[in-house]
Parts: structure tokens; sequence; C-alpha cells
């Protein structure tokens, strides 16, 4: 077990120094954003900056570790990430997830799995391979399962099953060497984010203890970990990590447009003026800046009040479940917005690559496609809860 008084190799730090961190390493990711794409995978560099500065520890347990931080700082260093490039921020944040899930797995899977400092992991949750569960809890299991973000550089893997006898999803940890990668990964946007598919042709053994099944509170792990986050059900809290990369994608897109419509000159009849001049981009700026703005602050009081509400160990109201959900959901329409609105009014050399606001404006939509953060289900489950009207299982 990694010493106390260490985060995973490295000396603990404080919110405030995470977030500083964050900031600095934005600008040098922004830098390295148009090779990001070119790789269509995270650049080694990215993830040794993220290891030197410490923030691969962001998610990991305490005890193991970990600077003994929650959602709310988690969501901190994400968004800011994500601000420089959006497949690096992507790749954080989902990587992070993990090392938050990892929390509620069994000890002896948590030993392993964090038995590597800075560990990283992927996963393709969707239960699109074949599982057999032994008698003695232990799976097999082979297939195909696509979008496993930033594949290449994990040494685990959470691959989704159904447990037939149980009949319930299960994740199931499987070490980097029983997988095989299809690079795949051809794609509008998040380009850099590698979410190749993960191939197990002939069936792999995956032991009993390393079967996680997603759901309800874990107050054994609160307490273990003293993580206040663990008090409350995992759907209200891993689509935040999808939500974040958005959030910052948005704020980068507010700051490129601003400066580089500072120096833009349009052409007005016979005269050319600082398009910084005209009504139209000082109103798109103010409304795209605002809903920037309004996703951090909905994003970040929701994380707040999920981890208050986990310290307190008090169960969440159907209606407070719906709303959480909504608010990811929404937080994502509020980001892709405030990017096409300015990636609309930039002109025909915002298309040229590699324009910083042509990455954007692919990354959020692409982005916005995760299963976890489109509107209508969500909307719907949220209506009906709303109204008294019985949701059924939905996207809990």
């Amino acid at each position: 077990m990694v010493d106390q008084v260490t985060a995973v190799g490295g000396p603990k730090l404080t919110p405030e120094e995470l977030i500083a961190r964050a900031r600095e390493l934005a600008a040098v990711f922004a830098e390295r954003a148009a090779q990001t794409e070119e790789l269509r995978r995270v650049p080694d560099e990215n993830v040794r900056d993220l290891i030197d500065a410490g923030l691969i520890g962001v998610a990991t347990p305490e005890t193991y570790g970990g600077h003994g931080v929650d959602l709310d700082t988690m969501f901190e260093v994400g968004w800011r990430v994500a601000q420089g490039c959006g497949s690096t921020g992507w790749f954080y944040t989902v990587t992070q997830s993990h090392n938050w899930l990892m929390g509620h797995a069994s000890e002896e899977a948590q030993e392993e799995y964090f038995s590597s400092p800075n560990v990283i992991s992927s996963s393709a949750f969707a239960p699109t391979g074949k599982a057999e569960k032994a008698e003695d809890g232990s799976f097999s299991i082979s297939g195909r399962w696509p979008f496993s973000s930033g594949v290449d550089h994990a040494e685990w893997v959470w691959l989704g099953a159904i447990d037939t006898e149980l009949k319930r999803p299960a994740y199931l940890l499987v070490p980097r060497s029983d997988i095989t990668i299809l690079d795949d990964w051809f794609v509008a946007g998040l380009k850099g984010t590698g979410s190749k598919s993960v191939v197990i042709e002939e069936s792999v053994f995956v032991p009993g203890h390393r079967a996680l099944y997603p759901g309800p509170p874990s107050f054994e792990a609160r307490e273990r970990h003293r993580r206040a986050s663990y008090g409350v059900p995992q759907s209200q809290v891993m689509p935040s990590f999808l939500a974040t990369p958005l959030v910052g994608i948005a704020q980068g897109a507010v700051s490129i447009y601003t400066e580089r419509t500072k120096n833009r000159v349009v052409r007005r009849g016979p005269q050319t003026v600082s398009a910084a001049e005209g009504a139209g981009s000082q109103f798109r700026v103010t409304e795209s800046a605002a809903q920037a703005d309004a996703a951090v602050a909905m994003l970040r009081a929701d994380l707040r009040e999920l981890v208050e509400i986990g310290a307190r160990g008090e169960a969440l109201s159907e209606i407070d479940r719906a709303r959480f959900r909504r608010n990811h959901c929404y937080v994502a329409k509020l980001a892709v917005s405030a990017v096409n609105r300015l990636f609309e009014a930039s002109g025909a050399n915002a298309l040229l690559d590699p324009s910083p606001l042509a990455r954007m404006h692919r990354d959020v939509n692409a982005g916005s496609h995760q299963v976890a953060l489109q509107w209508d289900e969500v909307a719907e489950i949220y209506g009906k809860v709303r109204f008294g009207i019985d949701p059924g299982p939905g996207m809990w």
C-alpha cells in the first residue's frame, strides 16, 4: 500500500495547488492539441505531465495515496485540463472516473489495481461481449467492446457484461495483457482520445473479486476511504466526469473567440473595421460566456451538494436523482450551444485546420453524443418524475 503521507509517489497537494497545476498544464496541452488529433490518442508527454503534476492522483482514494479530495476538486481540475485540449481533458476525466469507481470494488481488487503508482485504466461499459459465469463467481469473457477511451495508456480495462445469474450489469476488470486493441478510432471529434475497441478473441478468466456491480451508495467505501461521495449512487456521479470536459471546452472556446476577434478585421463596405466593434460579436461572446459560466456554476453546485449529501449519509429522493441527471445533460447542452454560437460567427478562417475553434467545435459536439449526456431520454425521465409518473428504470 502507498505511504499515507504521499500522493502516488509525491507530496499531497491542496485543492488550490491542484487547480493551479491544471491551469498551467492547460496552456501546454493547447500547444500540443493539433498533435493530439493527428496521433488519435493522447501524447505520451501529456500523460507524463499529468503524472508529474500529481493530477493522476486526484480521484485515487486517500487510502492508496490520493490527495484526500473529492468530487468538487476533481471537477475544478478536470475542466481546466479540458480548457486547453478537449481530448486530453476527456482522457483525464474518464481515467479519473475509473479511479473513483475503483473505491467501490472488493478490497482485493483495489489492492491489485492501486499497487501500481499513477495507475491508468480504460473502460467499455456497454455489455457487448460474451460473459459466462461459473459457480465460484468467476467469469469467462470474450468479444469486442467499442469506445474504450485512453486504452493505449491503460494498465487495466473495465469491460461491461451481464451477470446472467443475478440478471444485472457487471463491470469486469481485466489486465491490459488480456486484451487486443483494435485501431478503429477514426471520428469527427475528440479524435485524440484514442477511444478504440477492445477485443478478446479467446476467452479469458476473470476472478470473481474483479467484478463490480454498479448501483447504490457504498457506505463501507465512504468510511474506509474517508470520501463522502461514496455515500451517493454511482449513477449520480459517473456522468459528471463526462460533462466536465465539455465545460472546459466551452470555457476554452470563449477565450479563443475573444482573443481572435480582438485581432480580426472584417470588411464593411469600403472600410475594414475591427470585428470586436461589431454588435453581433459582442452579443455572441456575451451569451456564450454566460452559458459557459452557467455550466461551471451548475455542475459545481451539484457536485458540492452531492458531497454534502454523501457526508450526511442521506438517501436521494427520486426527484433529486432525476434533477442531477437532468443537469448533467443540460450542462452538455449549454456547452454545445456556447461553442456553436461562436463558431458560426468566426468566418471561413475558423474552418482551417489547425484552428483551435474548429477543433473545439468538433470536440464539444462529439462529447455530447455520449449516451449518458443525451438530453431526450433524461428529460423524459425528469418530466415523468416531476409529474408523479413512474419513470421506469431509465438511466439511473
